[in-house]
């Protein structure tokens, strides 16, 4: 699959349902997160893999597999727009563009109205510049 150039507005009308996205994809991390440390507490304790014990570890097993699983379809259907998801924690998600013929990435951070500002690959998050007037 080739690069998907998005121009400005095409980025920007994305964003209610990415935002949507995005919010589930954060909540999904949270869960997992609580879940592995539940897991990793009641494997700490060893036991013979039988009783309420091991029905418990078998369920929370299950429950982050189905999380990963999930987690995973999301990513795709991120990755099937051409959007690139860089950090799921901070919500930071870039769209390949070009400006003035130069490839760069619209960057957008969750809780920003509207995509404002632009980096190139190489600099990242980081090396952020404001969008000139369009």
């Amino acid at each position: 699959m080739g690069t998907k150039y998005f121009t400005l507005q095409e980025a920007n009308d994305l964003l209610p349902e990415l935002d949507k996205q995005l919010a589930y994809l954060q909540s999904m991390k949270d869960e997992f997160r609580v879940k592995y440390t539940k897991l990793r507490r009641l494997t700490a304790i060893v036991t013979p893999k039988t009783g309420a014990r091991y029905d418990e570890q078998f369920r929370l097993e299950c429950e982050l597999e189905f999380i990963q699983i999930e987690a995973m379809s999301y990513m795709d259907n991120f990755y099937r727009l051409g959007v690139q998801v860089k950090d799921v924690d901070h919500g930071l998600i870039d769209f390949p563009a070009k400006i003035d013929g130069e490839e760069v990435l619209l960057c957008w951070r969750r809780g920003e109205q509207r995509i404002s500002f632009y980096h190139s690959k190489e600099d990242g998050f980081a090396g952020r510049r404001r969008l000139p007037e369009m």
